[in-house]
């Protein structure tokens, strides 16, 4: 503090505020490394709950998907004749319309079921933020896991499907585990964004129901993308470069090149996931970061 302002009556010197020290951008991650324990205990805490006094249990993980299967089969199958343009895959030959649904289906599931139940994640473990100091994070980030095994058994559903119909996918299962790894991470950072911004403003739960519907038709899930690009042509071929862009569109394609083509996604498809996966990484630790000094106050 300066002489200068030593001099001024106590009532009117402004507060000092020592420097805030430097922290690196991968503090929020060594931090949670070290909580890597906490983290471990909330992920089974929300396994453990989410099917407590449930008579199916995990079965409810299987049960889920093929419901929806079943469902958007008969719908667009039957009730609208999607079988004169039904999608088959290149260069597997595979033709059935509800493995082409489930391989698009879980990935979609996955990211919109994690970002409903996150973004109220923090809301819902108020009393626990309050009370203990640790990186709040890591809440978030354990639901991302526990839906992340959830999808993997989905996925391992699949592939016995696909199994089942002579097909051999297992040589693309590895590729599939570096899909997953890109979409959690992907998911996890707009996780970390919504979760926090959700705290301030309990509108943007609901806002969000509202989006994931529109973006649900956005994204090439129960039609084929081909339908879009004939419709898209000529005059309003810039439509259709928005719709590629759509970032869950090129993760559905991902997956359904691997288990419904059974062929590894282009090496732009890769790169440009990896890209969208960091910068949303990088991006979700560093708004929670700010948003997180004053969770507890809001809460």
């Amino acid at each position: 503090m300066t002489r200068a302002v030593r001099a001024w009556p106590a009532n009117l010197r402004p507060a000092f505020r020592p420097p805030r020290p430097w922290r690196s951008p991968l503090f929020p991650v060594a931090e949670l490394v070290r909580s890597r324990e906490l983290l471990a205990y909330l992920t089974l805490r929300e396994l453990r709950g989410r099917y407590k006094r449930s008579a199916l249990g995990w079965g409810w993980s299987l049960l889920n998907p093929l419901a929806s299967m079943a469902i958007y089969t008969f719908v667009f199958s039957v009730v609208f004749k999607l079988r004169d343009n039904r999608p088959i895959g290149h260069p597997s030959g595979i033709s059935s319309y509800p493995v082409y649904l489930l391989a698009g289906l879980l990935a979609w599931n996955f990211f919109n079921i994690t970002i409903g139940t996150s973004m109220s994640s923090m809301i819902g473990n108020g009393s626990l933020v309050k009370k203990a100091a640790f990186p709040r994070s890591a809440i978030v980030l354990a639901t991302v896991a526990a839906q992340l095994m959830t999808f993997l058994i989905e996925l391992g559903l699949l592939s016995v499907v696909v199994l089942a119909l002579r097909h051999m996918v297992l040589p693309f299962l590895p590729i599939a585990l570096l899909l997953v790894v890109l979409l959690a991470m992907f998911t996890s950072g707009l996780a970390l964004v919504l979760a926090g911004l959700n705290v301030y403003l309990r509108d943007l739960q609901h806002l969000w129901t509202l989006f994931a519907q529109m973006l649900f038709y956005a994204t090439p899930i129960v039609y084929p993308v081909s339908l879009v690009h004939e419709a898209l042509s000529g005059r309003r071929a810039w439509i259709r470069r928005v719709y590629d862009a759509n970032p869950v569109g090129v993760f559905v394609r991902a997956f359904r090149n691997v288990f419904f083509d059974l062929r590894v996604p282009a090496a732009r498809t890769f790169g440009a996931l990896l890209v969208m996966a960091v910068a949303s990484m990088v991006i979700g630790f560093a708004v929670f970061s700010k948003l997180e000094r004053r969770l507890a106050e809001e809460l």
